[in-house]
């Protein structure tokens, strides 16, 4: 019997895995999308540095964020054709173009200061920081494209001669690193650059400006720049480099970084020294607040100046004209409740106090350290009469604008003055404060026969300005009495607030405009009350010559300003 051959399956011997090298987009990707993300945010802060610190230095908000902006995105399309001269060593040129934008970036905001400091004109300054900038953000993209797609092609290169790939993943495409895949490339560039943007811009003003202020925060963002740009081109793209631009590159980015270092150590002296230049050797004070910086000179010999962002908002010398035209003429009537809006320095509320007819007094301020310093400094104490000790006066810490709509909502604050002592409109980015909407907030909060007193500012060299105000109380439902006061200090407004410069006169305003307004269709009459203290700069006949003057500034009749449609310029 024969036995059956039990033939065995042949044993299948398991090789050891083919470990392939790193495709050239897989080593690429992340560091370079990482560093396109950091770059973006450093440029975005570049940019968001330049419109708060020209709005701070020159004012205008808008004017000066429309200006940054539409000059940088130009001068990035320049950027990105300029680039093409430099895609046969993008590797060199990427590393100096970072270099380049971490020195002129970090260093943007110094020189923007310095130039207003010292020589009384940023507006080119400005511009020409924004050019530079825009052309170096521009070359950054094109640049990476043509070194991504340099390495895409020697990886492919090299994995063409690879026997262990037998599976066909090398024709697999490599995100960042395949020159076929140029729109996923572009995808991934692009969707780094604008998460970066975004972290750049929330950075900016929850971060690096309270932390660090402007000047410091522009250099700390250069030295990350250098350090992101310079790290990738070094490490990552070394191989692309000769040794002289190897050493090219290290020489420039520790000449950028040793000057960026230097000028944070030496930034407060540099500050003390602009500060000095833009507001004289009379500083006494000066402190950053959360929301602007705060500076006192004087106080002495004499009476305190007070400078909010760099403009004069209190001169001691002639402040008693301007308060006592702004809140006498509105006390004429019931004047049992004051609102006040603004007047954080105390000496609206310093008037409104010298009638004991006063029960209350609430005084609503954007910024806390305004009144803290007001109520501390040992001369603006003195000036505003201590004001704020006074058990009438309460102040509310918010958004005039918030605060207004909440207090109409309620229905239980009614106010027989309101007073408005708030920044010209032309040069205050609360434009808001002097809407029609605001008006109308206003008229709600305010009794039948109360009034309403705004400051609107200078009816001779700002007319149209001021007949806006005039324009926009009335189609709110209010009637006006135009009125201004004189003898303005001569050089109020040159000298350190060179941003509130007449055109080409060399001097400020020469006077204050105000519009007294009522509910209703008849415009209110000029007078003081019976109680009235006495009073150094006002009287029944300087008052009829205050609305005269006005008058004669009028011209053709204006439109209305609104949320949506602002009509305010600097």
């Amino acid at each position: 019997m024969i036995e059956p051959t039990v033939t065995m399956p042949p044993r299948r011997v398991r090789r050891p895995p083919v470990r392939r090298p790193a495709r050239p987009g897989e080593t690429v990707r992340f560091p370079v999308l990482a560093v396109v993300f950091v770059c973006a945010a450093c440029g975005l802060v570049y940019e968001l540095e330049l419109v708060a610190l020209a709005s701070y230095l020159i004012g205008d908000s808008v004017t000066q964020a429309s200006v940054v902006l539409s000059v940088m995105v130009f001068a990035m399309g320049v950027g990105s054709l300029l680039a093409k001269r430099l895609r046969c060593r993008a590797a060199v040129g990427f590393g100096l173009v970072e270099a380049g934008l971490a020195l002129v970036g970090g260093c943007s905001a110094m020189v923007l200061y310095a130039a207003f400091a010292w020589l009384g004109e940023s507006r080119y300054v400005l511009v020409a920081f924004s050019l530079a900038i825009g052309v170096l953000i521009g070359a950054e993209i094109p640049l990476l494209m043509s070194l991504i797609q340099r390495a895409g092609r020697s990886g492919q290169a090299d994995r063409s001669s690879d026997p262990g790939d037998r599976s066909g993943r090398a024709g697999r495409k490599a995100s960042l690193g395949d020159p076929d895949d140029a729109a996923g490339t572009v995808a991934d560039l692009f969707a780094a650059d604008y998460v970066g943007a975004l972290v750049g811009g929330l950075a900016f003003p929850f971060l690096l400006l309270p932390w660090l202020g402007q000047l410091t925060g522009a250099l700390v963002t250069g030295a990350v720049n250098a350090v992101a740009g310079g790290g990738l081109v070094l490490w990552v793209f070394r191989r692309d480099l000769t040794r002289r631009s190897r050493a090219l590159l290290l020489t420039v980015n520790l000449c950028v970084l040793a000057v960026l270092a230097t000028a944070t150590v030496l930034v407060d002296d540099f500050e003390q020294a602009a500060r000095r230049a833009v507001y004289g050797d009379r500083v006494r004070v000066a402190v950053h607040t959360d929301l602007q910086e705060v500076v006192v000179t004087g106080g002495r010999e004499g009476p305190p100046d007070l400078f909010l962002d760099g403009r004069l908002r209190v001169a001691g010398e002639d402040e008693y004209r301007y308060h006592e035209a702004l809140v006498h003429p509105a006390m004429k009537g019931g004047h049992r409740r004051v609102l006040i809006v603004g007047g954080g320095d105390g000496l609206a509320a310093r008037e409104v106090l010298r009638y004991p007819g006063v029960h209350a007094v609430t005084v609503v301020e954007l910024d806390p350290g305004v009144v803290r310093l007001a109520r501390t400094d040992p001369a603006l104490a003195t000036l505003n009469a201590q004001a704020f000790r006074d058990p009438r006066v309460r102040v509310a810490y918010a958004d005039a604008f918030d605060w207004l709509r909440d207090a109409a909502d309620r229905a239980r604050e009614r106010y027989d003055v309101v007073i408005s002592d708030l920044p010209d409109p032309g040069i205050t980015p609360s434009t808001k404060l002097y809407s029609e909407e605001f008006y109308g907030l206003v008229a709600r909060v305010l009794t039948d026969t109360g009034r309403f007193a705004v400051h609107a500012g200078s009816a001779d060299d700002r007319p149209r300005t001021y007949w806006t105000v005039d324009a926009t109380l009335r189609a709110a439902g209010f009637a006006t009495r135009p009125y201004s006061a004189s003898g303005r200090t001569p050089g109020f407004a040159a000298g350190p607030d060179r941003a509130d410069r007449t055109s080409g006169t060399g001097r400020g305003p020469g006077d204050w405009g105000f519009l007294l307004a009522v509910p209703g269709d008849r415009p209110p009459v000029l007078g003081l009350a019976p109680d009235a203290p006495r009073l150094r700069s006002l009287a029944a006949d300087t008052l009829a010559t205050a609305a005269r003057r006005a008058e004669r500034t009028r011209g053709a009749a204006l439109p209305p300003s609104t949320l949506v449609h602002p009509r305010y310029g600097s």
